[in-house]
């Protein structure tokens, strides 16, 4: 492909903005309709143990990225990064499973939202609502990236509100000053289920813990959005790693704090716990908390619902913005049509955005086939993509690092150095690879092997393997020595 007259994106993305995008890319069902399935699968232990072993993971990997995005907040990031740093065709790889997972990411979002409207409007036809949400989330990305950050910026604050207040809400009920009126202590972390001969705090053992490892995977995705980000910040050497370094503590903060308040107050074995993985807003962990408080049952089901929508919501308008990024940004590398490389006067890839955008329309099609499967087809293809990112990115800082003294730079002059080199990239590395290929083997284990379970958990592997393999034999790129890595803005 030809290379394409070279249009800046603009940088209009504050500072407020960029920590809150950071903050809510880590916040979603994942805490809210999730942590309550892995709770009831793991026990409150084995949950808060995998949540806060993901959630170092994913600060090593921020940290990763944040020190690439600050010397380099280019278009692309960890696609451009691999390409600079390990080998053009890893990049191709990245750049379209990328585009492709946070675009079907996007149509079952729209899926999604459709039916948490249902639990106000039961006969209502999902169709039309998922056409309201593309209207509404096209419109603000094509409006201009102020747009997208400010909207973003109201869907977080939606999440860390109600957050803040179920964790304030929780602390007085296990202390005993709400509620029920009596302390409750550790009580429900040491009870034993007779039935299945399970005890807390950690429930099913190694391979429970395990498959939390990717529920909480799946809750942290959207957090390496940050780095698309950057090319449109305002100030990136300063702003982006305070965005950075915002997201671990709010982790460490909102998902081990509610898992803590969830445990003391939810026993692993409560029956409206286990079904969780209904997807029903009634049998959230939140709302089962707030409807212990006399006379907010019916209140506290319906906030939730509307937490539950703007959060839905949130993950569909940053799916949108970084899969046009990402395709914006491969035009301009010749890996995309030169079409999606081209911007309007307010520095929108319009092209780009419309292109994702379709994709999500995909949504449309709920209301014939069926939305819950749609979904779960939609959303489990996508899922293993961001640990596949993920696993890029620390491969990318590991090769920046290297290249950046082979070049005799010194580390001093970094605009901001990652904590835990080189054992934080490594750490995070291993465990995205254990994750990556380990915690869908229940698939395998299962008493009827079954082909839409095996594909919709793991195509896009092979498709990543094919995509890099293809495009290696017919470009015949090899991988980039480290002297001549590419550290140029432009």
């Amino acid at each position: 492909m030809d290379a394409i007259p070279h249009q800046d994106l603009k940088r209009g993305i504050g500072a407020r903005q960029l920590s809150m995008i950071a903050i809510g890319g880590a916040i979603g069902t994942g805490l809210f309709l999730a942590s309550g399935g892995a709770i009831a699968n793991a026990g409150p232990g084995g949950a808060m143990l995998a949540y806060a072993i993901m959630g170092m993971a994913v600060f090593c990997m921020m940290q990763s990225l944040g020190e690439m995005a600050t010397q380099l907040p280019i278009a692309g990031s960890f696609e451009a990064y691999a390409e600079r740093f390990v080998d053009p065709s890893l990049g191709f790889a990245f750049g379209w499973n990328y585009w492709f997972s946070w675009s079907i990411t996007l149509a079952a979002e729209f899926v999604a939202g459709a039916l948490i409207v249902k639990f106000w409007f039961p006969d209502s036809n999902p169709t039309y609502w998922a056409m309201g949400f593309f209207v509404l989330l096209m419109g603000l990305n094509l409006l201009s990236v102020k747009a997208y950050a400010e909207a973003e910026y109201w869907f977080a604050s939606i999440k860390v509100t109600t957050v803040i207040i179920f964790l304030f809400v929780g602390a007085l009920m296990v202390f005993g000053m709400l509620g029920e009126g009596k302390a409750v202590g550790f009580h429900n972390w040491g009870i034993s289920d007779a039935a299945s001969g399970k005890s807390a705090p950690f429930v099913g053992g190694l391979a429970a813990i395990l498959g939390v490892f990717l529920v909480a995977g799946f809750s942290f995705q959207g957090t390496e959005g940050v780095g698309l980000a950057a090319a449109e910040t305002e100030d990136p050497s300063k702003n982006v790693p305070k965005a950075i370094h915002s997201v671990f503590w709010r982790i460490l903060l909102f998902y081990i704090g509610a898992i803590l308040i969830i445990g003391l107050l939810i026993p692993f074995n409560d029956p409206n716990l286990l079904r969780n993985d209904e997807g029903s807003v009634a049998y959230s962990p939140f709302t089962i908390v707030f409807s212990h408080i006399p006379k907010v049952g019916y209140y506290a089901a319906n906030l939730m619902n509307f937490v539950i929508l703007s959060a839905v919501l949130s993950a569909g308008n940053s799916s949108l913005y970084v899969s046009s990024r990402m395709l914006y940004a491969m035009a301009h590398s010749r890996k995309a049509p030169r079409i999606f490389g081209k911007v309007n006067t307010r520095g929108v890839p319009v092209a780009a955005v419309w292109a994702t955008g379709l994709v999500g329309a995909l949504a449309f099609l709920a209301s014939e086939i069926g939305a819950t499967k749609i979904y779960q087809l939609l959303y489990n293809a996508s899922g293993l993509t961001g640990f596949m990112i993920w696993l890029g990115i620390a491969i990318c800082h590991l090769r920046f690092r290297k290249a950046w003294v082979a070049q005799g730079r010194p580390l001093s002059e970094l605009k901001f150095k990652a904590m835990f080199y080189p054992w934080g990239p490594w750490a995070a590395l291993v465990l995205f690879l254990i994750v990556l290929f380990g915690a869908n083997a229940w698939v395998f284990q299962a008493e009827q092997f079954s082909w839409f379970d095996f594909i919709s958990n793991y195509m896009l592997i092979p498709i990543f393997v094919l995509l890099y393999l293809g495009h290696k034999l017919i470009n015949k790129t090899r991988v980039v020595p480290l002297k001549d890595c590419n550290f140029k803005m432009d």
